[in-house]
């Protein structure tokens, strides 16, 4: 049990799903109750038997995980998180995540873009710093190779970098942007969003939205404006997703989306919003 909080804060990152990090700790735990006192005494170190269990489920996990996803209904974002206080009160610090820069959700979606193979090697070495032998162990791949892997997966973050706003000018825009929702105030939502801006929405096939990006300043602010003309009902509210400013909407006191947000230069480059509702779990315990 001392080692939840790792392994929970690694399979979250590798698999972008709090239900999924959960079956992996689980399963991982399954498999080591299923080993005799004898067996369990001679491994040296149980976290690092532990860490390793979890990074290979996870690995066959993203393998699968693939293939669902071109099932899925619409678009697939990674599940979003709150901050620690909002919880769901839960008490224990082993149930929560870390919420640093590696579960930004601008830094979840470029793993989506990754290998499993990638994403496992740069995950564990770049942001737990493990070994590249251990890696190697765990992927199935030469230490050399698992190098590799990280690099590359490296060159990707990299790529996908901008010049992102401080935290309290985005807490500045995002209010902003909440404000101007709240008022159907096109144009300001417009005065708020790069001309390129992009919005991506998932429903899973659970909720109504948009089943692809929507593109455009002009044309994203007049669809969100268009929102609260279907739903008046919505009160939205400011809160930390994935440790950023974000918004979250509830109707009739049920959190019915989550929006995280990326900003440059103050202006809103990119909107994740989740309304399947499978994704919105921890956000509903405490409504």
């Amino acid at each position: 049990m001392r080692e939840r909080r790792q392994l929970l804060n690694l399979a979250y990152r590798l698999l972008g799903s709090l239900a999924d990090a959960e079956d992996v700790l689980q399963e991982t735990w399954a498999r080591w109750y299923a080993l005799s006192p004898e067996q369990r005494e001679a491994i040296e170190s149980p976290g690092a038997w532990l860490t390793r269990v979890a990074g290979r489920i996870c690995l066959d996990l993203l393998g699968s995980a693939r293939v669902r996803r071109e099932r899925y209904v619409g678009e697939w974002v990674p599940e979003p998180l709150p901050d620690r206080e909002e919880w769901g009160g839960a008490s224990d610090p082993a149930d929560h995540v870390t919420l640093d820069e590696s579960v930004t959700m601008a830094f979840l979606v470029v793993l989506e873009q990754m290998t499993p193979a990638e994403r496992v090697s740069f995950v564990l070495h770049d942001v737990f710093r493990y070994p590249f032998a251990e890696v190697a162990d765990i992927v199935g791949r030469s230490p050399a190779a698992c190098r590799q892997l990280a690099a590359s997966g490296r060159r990707r973050i990299r790529a996908s970098r901008r010049d992102e706003s401080p935290a309290a000018g985005q807490a500045e825009v995002v209010r902003n942007f909440k404000q101007a929702w709240e008022a159907k105030d096109i144009k300001a939502l417009i005065s708020l969003l790069d001309p390129a801006a992009t919005m991506i929405a998932d429903g899973g096939g659970q909720a109504s939205t948009a089943l692809k990006p929507v593109t455009g300043g002009e044309h994203l602010a007049r669809y969100i404006a268009g929102i609260r003309e279907i739903a008046p009902d919505l009160t939205i509210l400011l809160r930390t997703v994935n440790g950023l400013p974000g918004l979250v909407a509830t109707q009739r006191g049920v959190t019915v989306t989550v929006a995280a947000f990326e900003v440059a230069e103050d202006r809103i480059t990119r909107i994740w919003a989740v309304r399947n509702p499978e994704k919105l779990t921890p956000w509903r315990t405490g409504d």
